[in-house]
């Protein structure tokens, strides 16, 4: 009876081992488990009923979630982009462009842009979405085109692009202050019950379509093929500097739906520190997902976790009082600790 106890242990050890290793989703589920029961257990249990309890304990996740949804969507981009093997520092500058774009557009003062032309209302809100989703991708498009076209390395091309598009947006914004209409502030603040909960509903229904295009579509098993070598995608057929132009295009047009989100949740926008360390979020929960930083292997549900991991690790370093600065230290170790384990896994 014994030595069956101890064959089982052994078997079951052996499964978690080697699922641990071969699977990197696997890895990931255990370490964000982990770190639910480490903020569940933080939260405290003194409570005078269970309903207490479960309300606090909601209450805190939907916060969470909530705040992290915008830079959830920013690393499904990433996601895409780390998988055809490039890198995209320009998410936070981006993202001040476009949701300076956009708040011009809506702005309700006498400088608004639609309002100037008569356009106003949901009519002005929907051409204002468009045209700022247009011009995040034409942002991301450009930087594709330095990548393909001008063949500079995307570590080159997208830290140019980081500065370039904030200090031109601080240019023309200082001393501008625009307005955003109580309305479109719905767009994040609509109440579902007694929850505001849109913003994760943006992310998870985004998280779902990118799903869809990794697995099911032509597009995705190309942006694979081209990450794990390039040199074989392109003598197969595929066209790498259109594939590589439609991941950065596709990760402008993600960067501007977080902006939208961002400016209809708080109502403005600090186009001197907004976005600021995005790009750090969104790798960190990529790689902490197990995408691979040499490319060709990354998976959307595994990124998602990987936002949950980070997001609950700086609710938790919060919570214990640790300084800001610190915090950033933890996720730099993360990305490191992931990226080693991944070394270790190709071996």
């Amino acid at each position: 009876m014994k030595k069956a106890q101890e064959k089982r242990s052994r078997n079951l050890l052996t499964w978690f081992r080697d699922s641990w290793k071969a699977n990197p989703l696997f890895s990931t589920a255990v370490a964000l488990i982990i770190m639910i029961i480490l903020q569940t257990w933080t939260l405290g249990f003194d409570y005078d009923s269970f309903g207490a309890w479960f309300l606090s304990w909601t209450n805190n996740w939907i916060n969470i979630l909530r705040n992290n949804a915008g830079v959830g969507i920013i690393a499904l981009g990433m996601t895409f982009v780390i998988i055809s093997g490039g890198i995209d520092l320009a998410v936070g500058s981006t993202l001040v462009a476009t949701g300076a774009v956009l708040m011009m557009l809506i702005d309700s003062g006498p400088k608004g842009i639609l309002g100037a032309i008569g356009l106003t209302g949901i009519a002005a809100f929907i051409a204002a979405i468009l045209l700022s989703v247009v011009f995040g991708s034409i942002l991301g498009g450009l930087i594709g085109l330095l990548v393909t076209k001008g063949k500079i390395p995307p570590f080159i091309a997208t830290l140019g692009a980081m500065k370039v598009y904030r200090s031109v947006t601080q240019h023309f914004m200082q001393g501008y202050n625009p307005t955003v209409p109580r309305p479109f502030l719905q767009i994040s603040s609509f109440r579902i019950g007694s929850y505001m909960v849109m913003p994760i509903l943006y992310w998870l229904v985004i998280a779902a379509v990118l799903y869809y295009i990794s697995k099911r579509t032509t597009f995705g098993r190309q942006v694979i093929a081209v990450g794990s070598n390039e040199r074989a995608a392109k003598l197969s057929g595929v066209n790498v500097h259109k594939v590589k132009l439609k991941v950065y295009a596709l990760m402008g047009l993600l960067v501007s739906l977080s902006a939208i989100i961002q400016v209809s949740r708080i109502g403005s926008m600090d186009f001197s520190n907004a976005g600021s360390g995005n790009e750090m979020d969104a790798i960190a929960a990529a790689v902490v997902g197990g995408t691979s930083m040499s490319g060709g292997k990354g998976l959307i549900i595994g990124t998602v976790f990987g936002m949950l991991i980070i997001a609950v690790m700086n609710n938790l370093l919060n919570l214990f009082g640790v300084p800001p600065f610190l915090r950033e230290a933890f996720k730099g170790l993360i990305v490191v600790l992931a990226v080693l384990l991944q070394k270790k896994e190709s071996v």
